[in-house]
């Protein structure tokens, strides 16, 4: 039978429950841990290996983001997704540029949620979007994103897209079978031309530009567990 495993890390324990319960509750769902540190957590991830880990940002230990940054630097194929009360616009920046799969507001309806990890299941990545208003001014925001088709090479693109899921240059050169000196290079150029400086307003703009339709979604890939 088809189904997801899940682990779940929240420093408290009626949310632990809350979740584990209403998981349990569905059909295709199997919670094979549950933490409340950021340590038990990744450890868990290591071990268990599951389809997906749900995770509060602000865990004991370990932060949401460093648990993510682990597991991509360890190449952990779980699929992260935040599940927060608040979550900021230069968080919800960070954690799209380290790749989390998906962000999940602590009062959403059980439905939604239930339904939320269902599309994460199958490899959507549910993000909202982000404003890039404190890293670019709107206007200056606007025109980036108005030219990225018309300024930048096919392969300029490629790359912005994968900064944008948070590779390292290592793994989007081996994505893409170019040096990792190839990539700083073209991230070089990319900066130049749109007229930006770091990493973080490059994932920010291709968020926006893949809102827009501007990059193909990711293809959904069937997951199954034991």
């Amino acid at each position: 039978m088809s189904c997801t495993s899940v682990v779940i890390a929240d420093r408290h324990p009626v949310v632990l429950q809350g979740l584990t319960s209403v998981l349990e509750a569905q059909s295709g769902f199997k919670v094979v841990a549950c933490c409340s540190t950021g340590t038990s957590c990744i450890e868990a991830i290591r071990n268990l290996a599951p389809d997906i880990a749900v995770i509060d940002i602000a865990m004991p230990g370990l932060t949401g983001l460093e648990i993510i940054a682990i597991a991509n630097s360890e190449g952990l194929s779980t699929r992260v997704v935040f599940f927060t009360a608040v979550v900021e616009d230069p968080q919800l920046v960070l954690a799209t540029a380290a790749g989390v799969y998906g962000v999940i507001q602590k009062d959403v309806a059980l439905e939604t949620l239930v339904r939320s990890l269902r599309e994460v299941a199958t490899g959507q990545r549910l993000l909202p979007l982000p404003s890039v208003d404190h890293v670019i001014p709107e206007q200056k925001n606007s025109a980036i994103t108005e030219s990225v088709l018309t300024v930048l090479t096919e392969r300029e693109r490629q790359i912005m897209h994968l900064v944008s899921e948070g590779l390292s240059n290592k793994e989007i050169g081996r994505r893409l079978n170019i040096a990792d000196g190839t990539i700083k290079q073209h991230l070089h150029h990319i900066y130049q031309k749109l007229e930006i400086n770091n990493r973080t307003v490059l994932a920010a703009l291709a968020i926006l530009h893949n809102a827009r339709g501007g990059f193909l979604e990711d293809q959904a890939l069937p997951v199954h567990c034991n």
